[in-house]
């Protein structure tokens, strides 16, 4: 084999890097931007993506730059718990959850590639424009991000589309109609300093869309004063919006803390907390319709790029960590390459597809819609009432199995 193309050196690609690479299978990554930088907020890796991470060694990298997740608290919007699930290791996994900052992980993941693979393996500037395939290889033609006279061609046996939700990949095999499907939410996001709260390794959902709902979590472990780095989130139903996958869109103030303006708990000060912000995103809450087909000859998707998905149940790295996983596994078998690709697309594409629905009908976040029609957006006595644990439970763990991280799944 000559070399896999990896295009794009987001979780997903680098952590294809990885993976072949434990394999034997030469790659090389190219990224269109000059330098890769420390993006994003917050994310989760749930247990089905920790158990490959930990397969590669990056744990100890992972929890020095992390908070392990020990639990999710539920909430209504007045501060009345609902329910907890317990996570990773704390829900009797034998993987981990860890919260960390998105640009962390990508970092941890970009230094092991150049580690084992080397420096040559990442090559930044390169903007793919065109491919071209024959019976025998795939031809990658990329503009050089700083010359856009300039154009460098590049042989290999297969391409990956790594490129995230505006796939240059996609759009080459997809020509067609291919929307962003605005969801209705639109959330807004920042990262603040502030004392822990719960247990410190606790992310708490509050709220529901109609009023306004609010997600923390710490992601980074305690300082010497008590403070840690949380990441927010603050999200309802808006009007009809143009959702452009913008993750680096500002945000203002004023247009969202009226949502979240009473949610000012004995355990946490929400408004405060987020006044707070070292900054705001705003997202209109975007994905698009699942392919019938992701792979063409010697070309396939991955994460993003094949399944973009509503940010709900810390599932977007998650998944494109397990199709990085399948994909080296194909590639390094004995099945021709193209062989390998359709194994490839057989068993992640209708796992994923499952996912992207799931994100828009039935998210984890569900037990909050269940209690808000229940109760009407009132204050209850006793949950018990309102609901049955064993119910709540039926929710959470419908969400799990769905997404592949329930306990017999990973226990298999």
């Amino acid at each position: 084999m000559k070399v896999v193309l990896i295009i794009g050196a987001g979780i997903g690609g680098l952590t294809l890097a990885l993976k072949l690479h434990s394999l034997g299978v030469a790659s090389r990554i190219y990224e269109a931007v000059p330098k890769i930088k420390s993006l994003g907020v917050g994310i989760n890796i749930l247990p089905h993506a920790m158990r490959e991470l930990c397969h590669l060694g990056l744990e100890q990298d992972i929890a020095l730059n992390s908070v392990e997740t020990q639990e999710v608290q539920f909430f209504n919007r007045f501060g009345q718990h609902i329910f907890t699930d317990n996570r990773g290791r704390f829900g009797g996994y034998e993987w981990p959850q860890y919260s960390i900052h998105r640009g962390v992980l990508q970092s941890i993941l970009l230094e092991a590639v150049i580690q084992r693979l080397g420096h040559e393996a990442v090559v930044t500037n390169h903007r793919l424009i065109d491919l071209k395939q024959t019976e025998t290889e795939v031809q990658a033609i990329f503009e050089i991000a700083a010359d856009k006279t300039s154009q460098v061609k590049v042989l290999g046996d297969v391409l990956i589309g790594c490129d995230g939700i505006h796939s240059t990949v996609r759009r080459k095999l997809n020509p067609k109609n291919d929307p962003l499907v605005y969801s209705g939410i639109t959330m807004w996001r920042g990262v603040t300093k502030w004392p822990g709260f719960l247990t410190g390794a606790t992310m708490i959902y509050a709220g529901w869309l109609q009023t306004g709902k609010v997600i923390a979590y710490p992601i980074e472990k305690a300082d010497v004063d008590g403070n840690q780095l949380i990441n927010w989130l603050c999200e309802f139903y808006c009007s009809s919006q143009k959702g452009e996958g913008d993750w680096g869109k500002p945000g203002e103030l004023k247009d969202f803390i009226w949502s979240c303006d009473e949610m000012n708990f004995n355990w946490l000060d929400i408004p405060a907390m987020i006044k707070r912000a070292e900054f705001i995103f705003e997202y209109p809450m975007v994905d698009r319709n699942p392919l019938a087909k992701w792979t063409k000859e010697r070309v396939t998707l991955l994460g993003d790029a094949a399944h973009p998905m509503y940010p709900r149940g810390s599932n977007g790295a998650g998944q494109a960590i397990l199709d990085a996983v399948d994909l080296a596994k194909r590639l390094s078998s004995k099945v021709m390459h193209q062989e390998a690709l359709e194994l490839y697309e057989h068993e992640r594409r209708p796992r994923t597809t499952e996912v992207v629905h799931a994100n828009r009908t039935v998210p984890p976040d569900a037990i909050l819609k269940e209690v808000y029609d229940r109760t009407g957006d009132k204050p209850f006595d006793e949950i018990e009432d309102i609901i049955k644990r064993d119910e709540l439970e039926l929710i959470a763990n419908n969400y799990k199995t769905i997404a592949g991280f329930d306990r017999t799944s990973l226990e298999t």
